[in-house]
């Protein structure tokens, strides 16, 4: 598959399910968030190659994809809003990531070229609340000097359906204007004071490219392949940065991965000077205990292999691997709390 087959397979609509072998009864299942998508898909097409093997993973948001696997009804589950420890207990689940990248907000504005307007999470925030509704309000003139804007209504546009993309956009929105955390709050799933919804990153970018005068938010990867117009936001340090490789890596520099349960961190509005406030993690649900125990042992083998051999392959997707020293905790995590039905490790 072409790069430019998979992202045009983006757009088709956030509930297909993406095969990677003719034998589907044989597959790896997954289904989850839509953020890691990208690099999943590369993943299992490189991984296909490699080993004959192959993944089905529905992109579907991080809500249903907790569903499914509490369900059993999938391999692995996805999510971008990491499961607390109480909930990974009382479903008897584990947790680890897999992929770090960064989320963005997207806008159609005339004129305005991709990364040329400046905004900061407490005008954001006041969008999102109905509080700013023209694009030519002070409040964004005045982050933008000598940029021409129009008097044109602002549509808010957001997720519909329960995400972690919503999630991270909305810790981040809630860290930096303290109105919308008492009113919204942070969540996959919240109450949209104004806006229209849509259907996974594909749906609000549909919507965002549709509407003149359109705000949104996706993925990076996903609004850089699809050549959508992102803003600078203004990061905890008061820097106006950019989202990219290095601006991820800088936010997720300091995190402290073992001190939450299932590595449960969350990296928006990180210090430093050229942190990125909207960088996420994507986290990776399993059974602790393995009915099939070589299914499980096969998703260990696919994400062992992704972390082993898929560094390149995210880097130029726009997502950062884990570090080493990360990857080597989550490879202890598998010994640890993978078993097969007799207690057995499966890794």
């Amino acid at each position: 598959m072409r790069m430019k087959q998979l992202f045009t397979s983006l757009v088709i609509g956030a509930t297909a399910a993406v095969a990677f072998s003719t034998a589907a009864a044989a597959d790896l299942t997954g289904a989850g968030a839509t953020f890691p998508y990208p690099i999943y898909a590369k993943w299992a097409e490189s991984y296909k190659a490699a080993t004959g093997n192959g993944l089905n993973y529905q992109s579907v948001g991080s809500g249903a994809g907790v569903k499914q696997i509490k369900a059993k009804t999938v391999d692995f589950g996805a999510t971008d809003s990491p499961l607390k420890g109480d909930e990974l207990d009382a479903e008897g689940l584990t947790q680890f990531p897999a992929i770090m990248g960064g989320v963005v907000a997207i806008v159609n504005l005339d004129g305005v070229t991709p990364g040329a307007m400046k905004l900061t999470g407490q005008v954001i925030g006041d969008i999102y609340l109905g509080k700013i509704t023209k694009w030519n309000a002070a409040e964004i003139t005045a982050l933008n000097p000598g940029m021409k804007l129009p008097n044109d209504e602002i549509t808010v546009v957001h997720r519909a359906d329960g995400s972690g993309t919503s999630f991270l956009w909305t810790d981040y929105l809630s860290k930096t204007n303290p109105e919308f955390k008492t009113k919204v709050g942070a969540g996959t799933a919240v109450k949209w004071v104004v806006g229209v919804g849509g259907k996974g990153n594909e749906g609000v970018a549909a919507n965002v490219q549709r509407i003149k005068g359109a705000i949104g938010y996706v993925e990076w990867a996903f609004a850089k392949k699809n050549k959508i117009a992102h803003t600078q936001l203004k990061n905890k340090d008061g820097q106006f940065v950019q989202p990219d490789d290095d601006n991820f890596k800088a936010a997720a520099a300091n995190a402290e991965w073992t001190k939450t349960p299932g590595f449960g961190v969350v990296l928006t509005d990180q210090a430093g000077k050229t942190s990125w406030p909207i960088t996420g993690v994507s986290f990776i649900l399993m059974h602790k205990t393995q009915a099939d125990a070589a299914k499980g042992k096969e998703v260990v083998k696919f994400f062992d292999w992704a972390f082993k051999n898929g560094g390149a392959a995210a880097a130029d997707l726009d997502y950062v691997p884990l570090p080493a020293s990360v990857v080597k905790l989550v490879q202890d995590s598998w010994k640890a709390n993978l078993k097969d039905a007799s207690g057995k490790a499966i890794y």
